[in-house]
């Protein structure tokens, strides 16, 4: 499922691709290769986001840009970038059986009747949702003008318009920008395609500050729901109980200790129960139960973290990888520490895969 935003898709598809996602402290890039048919990672970076109390100025932005292709190794001159949680929105609607073009001038100019908001200087993109032909079959029997489910996404023209200047003043080419809720999506469908089409799961992607939540059913997003606690609640409220730093919290968060469960128990509590509150009104609204949690982000690698999202959730909690699917070429010692730092690339992946 790629959703690239049409003022900066190009139409072409490229055979080298670097996708940044941006986060609040840590950006997570990768750099994506076509050979054959298959997809290459052949790097990936972690770098400290740029520390500003508003938003990011296109000239910092420019800067930090550079850094992430120097890491890279500056294979390619074309970047995609991943929305954050807050700067894009994303809605399942339904729309006629016309052109995209015409889409996008529907949900420009109805955007408050179609997605629910006011959503003035704002851009819009649509991806069709193809589909199930027995389910087609009756919607066109039952009507007289048969509708088409659409993913419909916005984001604000400002934040467009800063991607395109930095990334032109970091001397690469902004190719397209992708919500970051589609990320784990784009990365689950090519990881674990069967799951994908037959089962409903939820998705849950632990960042920074936010918590996506992804209700898939048999691949079709059913629910999204983004909740305002993160891994850095997790790691504040250790640090804070513990009297340690926010380094050392973060450190005992990945590799838990049971002296420290109760102590993390109190803010994993409150995730479970929001995750748990968005999983109860699609299984009410659907009467389909949610099978299985596919958990990614930093804290997916902690076990215990898991474990307490299980217990709350009385459904299996598993960390999942979304490299996979894709040949490894990677150098030295970033091949040794992928399967470990995986869980913090599946936006960046699931990003990437919106240009291949």
């Amino acid at each position: 499922m790629a959703l690239p935003l049409p003022f900066l898709n190009k139409g072409r598809r490229r055979s080298q691709m670097i996708s940044v996602d941006l986060g609040s402290r840590t950006t997570k890039a990768v750099l994506l290769e076509r050979r054959g048919e298959v997809l290459a990672l052949t790097r990936y970076a972690l770098l400290d986001a740029p520390a500003s109390e508003k938003r990011i100025s296109p000239e910092q932005l420019a800067e930090h840009l550079r850094a992430v292709a120097d890491a890279l190794g500056n294979p390619t001159k074309y970047v995609t970038l991943a929305v954050g949680l807050n700067d894009a929105l994303v809605r399942q609607i339904e729309l006629p059986q016309i052109p995209l073009a015409e889409m996008r001038r529907i949900l420009k100019m109805n955007h408050k009747n179609y997605l629910q908001q006011d959503l003035p200087n704002h851009v819009f993109d649509c991806h069709i949702i193809p589909p199930r032909l027995n389910k087609n079959a009756d919607a066109t029997k039952s009507s007289g003008v048969p509708k088409l489910k659409v993913l419909a996404a916005a984001t604000k023209q400002q934040f467009a318009n800063d991607f395109i200047q930095a990334a032109t003043n970091a001397g690469l080419v902004a190719d397209c920008l992708v919500p970051g809720l589609i990320g784990p999506i784009n990365t689950f469908e090519q990881a674990l395609p069967e799951v994908f089409e037959k089962e409903t799961v939820a998705l849950v992607d632990i960042g920074f500050k936010h918590t996506s939540v992804c209700v898939l059913n048999q691949g079709e997003l059913a629910l999204n729901r983004m909740v305002n606690v993160g891994g850095d609640t997790l790691t504040a409220g250790l640090a804070e109980t513990l009297g340690i730093s926010h380094a050392e919290a973060e450190g005992i968060k990945v590799g838990m200790s049971s002296e420290v469960e109760a102590a993390l128990q109190m803010y994993v509590t409150p995730l479970g129960r929001e995750i748990r509150a968005s999983l109860d009104f699609f299984e009410h609204q659907q009467d389909r139960p949610v099978s299985q949690v596919y958990v990614s982000g930093g804290s997916a690698r902690s076990e215990m973290i898991l474990q307490m999202l299980h217990s709350e959730l009385l459904l299996e909690c598993k960390t999942w990888n979304p490299t996979g699917f894709l040949q490894l070429a990677l150098p030295g010692q970033q091949a040794v520490e992928v399967e470990h730092i995986g869980p913090q690339l599946t936006v960046a992946v699931g990003a990437a895969l919106a240009a291949f």
